[in-house]
């Protein structure tokens, strides 16, 4: 083919101007030598979540451009790679380190054909959403404000029906007065295990060097272990964790740890839609992060919005304000870039 495209060139009147005549061959020229990779395309994309892309801008602080592209959260450069985040969840590694770079933060999700809104994650075993199954999902990782809440709940096949009945689903799909008032039949029903990570432990671990993933893979894999002591010698017929990493990224994290749960532990997203452990798991979460964020809005003397967006920016100027500074690594995760907008807004 290149050959071809070049004895083309070659051929061409030698009274017409080669660059007018000859220009969609020498495109097709750069088109094929790119796909030979003579020219350097090489990229990776990653899709992340908010705050690990909090944890990522903090990282590459020191390297951060002033120049951020439309729809940018940050954009960053090594000395052989480009790294730009968007607020699609989407980042861009770019250049010859781009691969290197990229392994830091995961690997690329698998392109495939299923529609984007089934779950995916493990291979199912059939009529997976009828065994009796420990779930498990965690709440306020992507919040400024507030604890990380984990719940890992035991639904036995029995139970599921009931668990139906009183309007057991996501978490994200309901109010919170729904929450709490399923929340608290849901705690009659199942056994369960709810660890709360508050603030001040967060930021401790987090500016250890610990990563917000492997916080919550240590989180779950306790839960996990918490409910079946509580449940022995009966066993469940799965364990489904509502995938926030890739399994073998997630055992990774787990390294060290004394006892790890691996027998029949499945992974998917959405996994509250698979089997109703995992929805009340996220129930009773985000039931618990709720209670405890009512407690730190007392302490603040005022409502504390969820979530990462300016008016939170807002409300952590206004307690630093109330209250200085210190108080922050009690209320907040303080790598959040939240922190340093919020000073900018209190003028420190």
């Amino acid at each position: 083919m290149l050959l071809f495209l070049w004895i083309v060139y070659m051929k061409t009147d030698a009274g017409v101007d080669r660059r007018i005549q000859f220009w969609p061959v020498k495109f097709c020229l750069y088109i094929y030598i790119s796909f030979l990779g003579v020219v350097d395309m090489s990229h990776v994309v990653l899709q992340k979540h908010p705050s690990e892309i909090e944890e990522m801008k903090a990282y590459y602080k020191p390297n951060l451009s002033g120049k951020t592209p439309q729809g940018g959260i940050f954009a960053a450069k090594t000395a052989n790679c480009s790294i730009t985040a968007y607020k699609s969840g989407k980042v861009l590694f770019q250049g010859a380190g781009s691969a290197s770079e990229a392994a830091k933060w995961g690997s690329p999700a698998e392109k495939k054909a299923a529609s984007p809104k089934s779950p995916q994650g493990s291979h199912l075993p059939p009529s997976f959403e009828s065994l009796s199954v420990i779930g498990s999902d965690e709440v306020g990782t992507g919040d400024y404000f507030g604890p990380i809440t984990v719940v890992a709940a035991y639904a036995k096949k029995e139970s599921l029906p009931l668990l139906k009945e009183l309007g057991v689903k996501d978490s994200k799909h309901l109010k919170d007065d729904q929450i709490i008032r399923i929340a608290k039949e849901i705690k009659e029903v199942v056994p369960y295990s709810l660890l709360t990570l508050k603030n001040s432990k967060y930021n401790q671990l987090q500016q250890s060097g610990m990563s917000q993933g492997k916080i919550k893979a240590l989180l779950h894999n306790q839960a996990i272990g918490n409910v079946l002591k509580k449940m022995a010698p009966e066993k469940p017929e799965a364990i489904l964790i509502d995938q926030f990493a890739k399994e073998d990224v997630y055992y990774r994290h787990l390294q060290g740890q004394s006892v790890i749960q691996r027998e029949n532990v499945f992974f998917s997203t959405k996994a509250e839609g698979i089997h109703l452990s995992v929805a009340a798991a996220s129930i009773l979460a985000r039931y618990a992060f709720l209670r405890y964020f009512d407690k730190l809005s007392e302490e603040a003397g005022f409502t504390l919005p969820k979530g990462a967006g300016a008016q939170v920016d807002k409300a952590a100027a206004r307690l630093i304000k109330a209250k200085g500074r210190q108080v922050l690594p009690d209320f907040v995760k303080l790598h959040f870039a939240n922190t340093e907008k919020a000073s900018r807004i209190a003028g420190i």
